[in-house]
């Protein structure tokens, strides 16, 4: 869906949408597809890469805000269309998600749980968009990444990661119906509670001092600094996000991976699908030290440091 898309659905343009986002497109899903069809898709991708099994796994971990159902897990639904069996469960951290997954599959890991975790982050966010709403409907997209996270020996791996959560500041970016406090009805859908609701000028500000300090944090924890860095691979929710983020960490030009313009901002998707595209496109090399970090609802936020 490109911008000229949108200016046919909503009161918004071209230049609005890019001065505001760096978003020239996105896609969506369509109307008959469910999560789980794009994650079960980048799931297989994922294995094919590593060149491992679906059976040899020991969980399916979805990071996502929009499920196939409300119950199960859609990592249950994966779990079946993959082929595994294994242990497999969703988590919900808004955009923060894929990193969420991402500790919590290092912390499995590390305790000898597990030896082999998919970690999925991916969100069909245009089923939960008012298309009235240009503050929202521009910005959100759907799509889904994962990767194949195993013990080995060596230094390669997860040198650190950070998490952060202010529920204070929970209404910030929501979708109040549905849950028990507003349980489906006639009047919550005629309200919208089921929709995406953001208070975009308080996030923006948030989410710039949040990912600034907790990259700070992470590289810390690591003993490492950002000279030591290969690529850093933020959140894709907005480009002057990045940019403010990049300019107060002092990054060199280029070294901020960026797939917004054409990608959108697909919430738990973002990272998984940016680390592909730089993976394939030759930007993450074997050993480089990538620098990841995402801000989202709840309030949440957090980082993680892989040298890959």
């Amino acid at each position: 869906m490109t911008n000229a898309d949108l200016e046919r659905v909503v009161d918004t343009s071209d230049e609005w949408i890019k001065t505001r986002t760096g978003i020239s497109q996105r896609h969506i899903a369509g109307p008959h597809e469910k999560l789980s069809d794009h994650a079960v898709v980048a799931a297989e991708r994922a294995l094919e890469m590593c060149g491992v099994d679906a059976a040899s796994l020991d969980l399916v971990l979805c990071a996502t805000v929009t499920p196939d159902w409300h119950l199960p897990a859609t990592a249950c639904f994966i779990q079946r269309r993959i082929g595994a069996r294994c242990a497999a469960f969703d988590l919900q951290a808004g955009c923060s998600g894929f990193l969420y997954a991402l500790a919590v599959a290092d912390s499995f890991i590390k305790a000898g749980t597990a030896r082999r975790i998919l970690v999925i982050g991916g969100e069909l966010l245009s089923k939960y968009l008012n298309w009235r709403d240009r503050a929202t409907c521009v910005i959100f997209a759907d799509g889904a990444g994962a990767i194949v996270i195993e013990a080995q020996d060596g230094e390669n791996g997860v040198l650190a990661t950070r998490l952060h959560a202010d529920g204070t500041m929970a209404e910030h970016i929501s979708v109040p119906g549905l849950g028990s406090e507003f349980p489906a009805s006639p009047e919550t859908l005629e309200k919208g509670l089921h929709l995406i609701h953001m208070k975009g000028n308080e996030t923006f500000r948030l989410a710039i001092r949040s990912l600034t300090d907790v990259c700070e944090e992470v590289l810390r924890d690591a003993g490492l600094t950002l000279d030591d860095v290969d690529l850093f691979v933020p959140h894709q929710a907005n480009q002057r996000i990045i940019d403010a983020v990049a300019e107060r960490l002092k990054l060199p030009p280029g070294k901020a991976f960026v797939n917004i313009d054409h990608v959108g901002n697909t919430s738990a998707g973002s990272i998984p699908i940016a680390l592909d595209e730089a993976l394939r496109s030759g930007r993450v090399k074997e050993r480089d030290i990538v620098l990841m970090a995402a801000f989202g609802a709840g309030l949440t936020w957090g980082s993680a440091l892989v040298r890959w």
